[in-house]
């Protein structure tokens, strides 16, 4: 069993690879981010649904709602505390990671609290519908720890068809004593969506620091989408602990770490191409 991670010099043991945004022509924001927010208009131009992308953070779904109920800036998160939203207790009062991704109808009496207990409502019975099989039983999570799990692979996994293997790096990792090293739990922690992060950053202290920190971070970082979920409450088996994503559509995974430097390496080799021929 391996208890900890070799020197990790200045390689990320797992990360999704800043190949994949500039081949598409996304901007280092993020997918969420570069989704444009979905609005159904009426015949008057008022929106009648809002829709809400998969992996957005709390910030983002709260702009959202003051833009389609045409309210100024900061007035959803201002109504979170008084929203009388249906949280667990695990939650804190925190509604990250139960904004579930859907489209909500709007009206002339919908508000940012009826907004936001739709969208709670919606995630409770989601994931109250799901029953952790194999995955999670083995590895003693609760409902909330398995919600922050699949927000985690929302935000790591370059496709859907990966997000079964970057759970079972979490679980394998949360098994073999190992900490995460999962630098979209940083990124959450310093408001961006980044794949550049620093040496010192990773030395930070801060609850969502998992290069820093062992086990799962303290909060959801972000609303995961069924996808994600399920992978989360059923990944796949395998013994990997790393993974990079060597350029679009080939993320590599292995259990073995000179391995996982020699896919380093050609990522980084792509990314200098990239950068060259942009």
């Amino acid at each position: 069993m391996l208890n900890e991670t070799p020197r990790r010099s200045t390689i990320r043991l797992t990360r999704r690879g800043r190949v994949a945004l500039i081949a598409t022509g996304a901007v280092a924001a993020a997918t969420a981010v570069a989704v444009p927010l979905a609005l159904s208009g009426g015949d008057e131009g008022r929106p009648t649904a809002l829709t809400i992308p998969e992996g957005w953070r709390s910030g983002q779904v709260y702009d959202a709602v003051d833009k389609a109920l045409e309210l100024p800036a900061g007035t959803t998160k201002k109504a979170v505390p008084r929203a009388g939203l249906k949280l667990p207790g695990d939650a804190g009062g925190n509604p990250e990671g139960y904004l579930f991704p859907a489209t909500y109808p709007l009206d002339a009496k919908s508000t940012p609290q009826s907004v936001l207990s739709y969208m709670v409502n919606t995630a409770t019975k989601r994931f109250n519908g799901s029953r952790p099989t194999a995955g999670a039983d083995r590895n003693a999570v609760n409902l909330y720890q398995t919600i922050t799990i699949a927000s985690i692979i929302e935000a790591e996994a370059d496709n859907k068809h990966d997000m079964g293997r970057v759970a079972r790096v979490i679980y394998n990792r949360l098994d073999h004593g190992m900490p995460l090293q999962m630098d979209s739990t940083i990124n959450y922690a310093l408001g961006r969506s980044t794949l550049d992060t620093s040496t010192r950053e990773t030395k930070a202290d801060n609850p969502y620091n998992t290069y820093a920190r062992m086990g799962l971070p303290p909060s959801p970082i972000g609303n995961p989408g069924d996808e994600a979920l399920k992978a989360a409450i059923s990944p796949t088996q395998g013994d990997w602990l790393y993974f990079v994503t060597v350029k679009p559509g080939d993320t590599r995974f292995t259990a073995d770490y000179d391995e996982q430097q020699k896919n380093v390496a050609e990522f980084n080799k792509n990314q200098s191409k990239a950068k060259q021929d942009g």
